[in-house]
């Protein structure tokens, strides 16, 4: 159902669009349709936050609908001649699915659960790959059933595991991930283009094309080219080059050694988003220009043919599109801290606890002429760690019943949410034009208690 909030301010209008001096750099990371007005109030996709804080609750998610579409055709216009795949695992649903598929991206998925929800909904099988360093013959027979475009061989295990579960007569096309032996991404736990971690095969010591001529060999697999994914939060394009001409490399190799040219090289995502304002981002443009560069000339340099190229961006679309809504329930000082604890936490955003993760909260619908306090805005969990965020700048006069406005909210927050403390997960609102609608429902506790059927 479809629902416009009344009197809301919208970009066209004077009040959206006019920003006090000295504000404007405020929301360099929010979506571009966010505009603050005079009584303190901010508006995304034409829709106040306030008047959504009180129509549908808080905590609560809005998710920029013109924002997904803007940065998915920011992706195709950097990446012509390049198969754009939107990453599953940011963030997904319904509503987000029709949007990236109308835009003409394809899918990355994880499991047979994102599988069946892209399918079930419309989306082409054929433009799906399917990613996992533990697929389960579920994963598998659900990937081979629904007609998946591409499934990427992540360990030895799997080659053959797969090719029992293919019909009589059948080929799945395949990818092959490979570990380049590049280190990049914003945390430990994100580093994904070395070796001593759970993913791929390693290109040095050989379990790659170890693992490729295998696949070769086996008549119901067609290894159609290489994966590989470095990292996530990455903001400098050189990385990429590095693992680019690595990849390169092992095609030739291949092309040399097995006389077979492979068509397709995918170089999955990663792709650095800001989540305070000062924070770089991935320049899409500069890397969309210099990959195709780089690909063209090792080509040319290794005397094979140019791949089609497949990049997987997911927290580059979804993230900045989201803004989560929080309100204040206590506010407490501790020795020389401040706490702002909100009805929210480490339930609906586990990135702080998890990788440190560090977000700019505002302030939203009232002026405050009270100097800046540095607080630490906390969840309601019981748990030392439920940081929201840590050394975040608030009013000196912020009280209980205020909300705050967290950004780039859209990636890796729902998407690993969990209902601890048996706290249902928050809604998830689309915003558009100035209409709000509801994608994703509150969880409620009868939902909870509805799992636990023992006694």
């Amino acid at each position: 159902m479809t629902t416009t909030l009344p009197g809301l301010p919208t970009a066209a209008t004077p009040q959206a669009a006019s920003v006090p001096p000295g504000n404007a750099a405020s929301l360099s990371v929010w979506p571009a349709s966010a505009r603050l007005s005079a009584r303190g109030d901010v508006s995304v996709g034409g829709v106040s936050l306030v008047e959504a804080a009180e129509r549908f609750g808080t905590p609560l998610y809005l998710l920029d609908e013109g924002e997904v579409r803007d940065r998915c055709r920011a992706y195709v216009r950097a990446f012509p001649d390049t198969d754009v795949v939107y990453a599953a695992k940011a963030f997904l649903c319904r509503a987000l699915l029709h949007w990236v598929g109308e835009e003409g991206l394809g899918l990355d998925v994880c499991s047979a659960g994102e599988l069946e929800l892209a399918v079930t909904n419309g989306f082409p099988p054929e433009r799906i790959v399917m990613h996992g360093n533990a697929k389960s013959p579920d994963d598998l027979s659900a990937a081979l059933r629904l007609g998946v475009g591409r499934i990427v061989i992540d360990s030895a295990w799997e080659i053959a595991r797969l090719s029992a579960l293919v019909p009589d007569g059948a080929r799945q096309k395949v990818l092959v991930r490979v570990v380049p032996g590049v280190s990049a991404g914003g945390h430990a736990a994100i580093r994904t283009g070395t070796d001593n971690q759970k993913f791929g095969l390693s290109l040095t010591d050989g379990s790659a094309q170890h693992a490729i001529a295998r696949i070769l060999g086996q008549p119901r697999l067609e290894l159609v080219g290489l994966h590989c994914h470095i990292g996530s939060q990455i903001s400098t394009v050189k990385p990429y080059l590095t693992a680019l001409r690595r990849m390169v490399g092992l095609l030739a190799q291949i092309s040399h050694q097995q006389g077979v040219v492979l068509p397709e090289l995918d170089m999955g995502g990663g792709h650095g988003i800001a989540y305070r304002p000062g924070e770089t981002s991935l320049d899409i443009a500069a890397l969309g220009a210099r990959i195709r560069r780089e690909l063209v000339s090792s080509c040319a340099a290794a005397g094979i043919s140019v791949p089609r190229l497949t990049i997987e961006p997911g927290r580059a679309v979804a993230g900045p599109a989201g803004v989560a809504l929080y309100r204040v329930l206590a506010v407490k000082r501790t020795g020389d801290s401040l706490f702002v604890a909100v009805d929210g936490g480490m339930s609906d955003n586990p990135r702080p606890a998890l990788y440190g993760s560090r977000y700019a909260p505002r302030l939203i619908g009232r002026r405050s002429t009270a100097e800046p306090r540095t607080a630490t805005v906390v969840g309601r969990h019981c748990e030392a760690g439920d940081v929201l965020a840590a050394d975040a700048a608030v009013p000196g006069d912020i009280h209980p019943g205020d909300l705050l406005a967290v950004p780039v909210a859209g990636a890796y927050h729902l998407s690993m949410a969990s209902s601890y403390n048996a706290v249902g997960r928050p809604p998830v609102v689309a915003v558009h034009e100035g209409r709000a609608r509801i994608l994703i429902r509150r969880e409620s506790l009868a939902d909870i208690n509805g799992r636990d059927i023992g006694l």
